[in-house]
């Protein structure tokens, strides 16, 4: 990628956090104090995402050797996952940011079909992972806690929804998503002529990429299942963040109530996936998440807080990583 697109995206992610900074609902002087509160659990919290996005990192690594040996390494697919999850939190609709930014990254290393069939596939599996982890926690919700009428609404509401879109994504993964995609765009007021110019253009290139993302479901099932199982782990392994925040407030928090707070306050911030960082409906999510489980509201503000000041030392640390270790010939 060139210097000129990287310093476009920089630019872009800056902007986006000194907004965010700003936003806080939140006087520093008390934001400071909270963080003081956290005491050793608030590094613990941070290192613990090395863990997380290394995870990431494998799975999305899995997908781009494809079994063969790979021509760019773990450690720069590393520093892209990071940076792109950073410019996706950053970017209104998600997804808008961190995915092009890697194609583009990828692309001298794979060609242009293959690093956007790579990065297609991985972000059908990070968001498929998410219907997997949501299915799992309404089950396990069903089994450990009692379900009054509206509560089995609401768990209702999510198992129809997520079902649905798995339908939809197992679709996909067998037939491929870019020739799909770019005809829905085509129906879209604003989108219809230059969805229709650029699926004209790049026909045969769209369809080379459809076929590399159908030919991981059906040829490289180990790679197709491993990958899933790795973002799944991912969940899990993010729930342990709740788990070290609420320790700082009580020791009656199970790990399993953990997940059942991560899986929820998630499954409604995605709600308001227009959002940059899912302001709002996080911490809304957070609040009412642990509130169904019989906790303090509070205890869920103070993990929603915790939890962005996270997320915006991880959106630095991927904004700066943009502009290290990068290959001279591609600038």
């Amino acid at each position: 990628m060139s210097s000129k697109y990287r310093n476009i995206f920089l630019c872009f992610g800056l902007l986006a956090v000194v907004v965010m900074l700003f936003s806080f609902d939140m006087k520093y002087d008390e934001l400071w104090t909270n963080l003081k509160r956290a005491g050793v659990y608030l590094p613990l919290v941070l290192l613990l995402w090395l863990i997380i996005y290394f995870i990431n990192t494998c799975s999305w690594y899995l997908i781009i050797r494809g079994g063969k040996h790979s021509l760019v390494s773990f450690l720069r697919v590393y520093k892209f996952t990071v940076t792109g999850f950073a410019l996706n939190s950053v970017t209104p609709v998600g997804l808008m940011g961190g995915e092009p930014y890697r194609i583009m990254e990828l692309t001298p290393y794979m060609g242009v079909e293959r690093a956007t069939s790579s990065v297609i596939l991985y972000v059908m599996m990070h968001i498929f992972s998410h219907f997997c982890f949501w299915l799992a926690s309404v089950l396990l919700y069903a089994i450990l806690f009692p379900v009054g009428w509206i509560m089995a609404l609401v768990l209702g509401f999510i198992t129809v929804l997520c079902l649905l879109l798995v339908t939809v994504f197992i679709k996909g993964y067998r037939k491929g998503m870019a020739v799909a995609f770019i005809r829905l765009c085509s129906h879209i007021p604003f989108l219809r002529k230059r969805a229709s110019s650029f699926a004209d253009k790049h026909k045969d290139r769209l369809e080379t990429i459809d076929k590399q993302v159908a030919l991981l479901h059906s040829q490289r099932k180990s790679s197709f299942y491993g990958a899933l199982s790795l973002e799944f782990l991912a969940r899990i392994v993010s729930c342990v963040e709740v788990w070290l925040i609420l320790n700082v407030l009580t020791t009656d928090v199970s790990f399993i109530s953990c997940v059942l707070i991560v899986a929820f306050s998630s499954f409604l911030a995605n709600l308001f996936f227009f959002m940059p960082m899912q302001l709002g409906g996080r911490e809304g999510g957070f609040a009412l998440a642990v509130g169904s489980l019989s906790l303090s509201g509070a205890y869920g503000i103070y993990t929603a807080l915790i939890t962005r000041v996270r997320e915006l030392f991880w959106i630095v640390i991927g904004l700066a990583l943009m502009k290290i270790g990068n290959i001279k010939k591609n600038n």
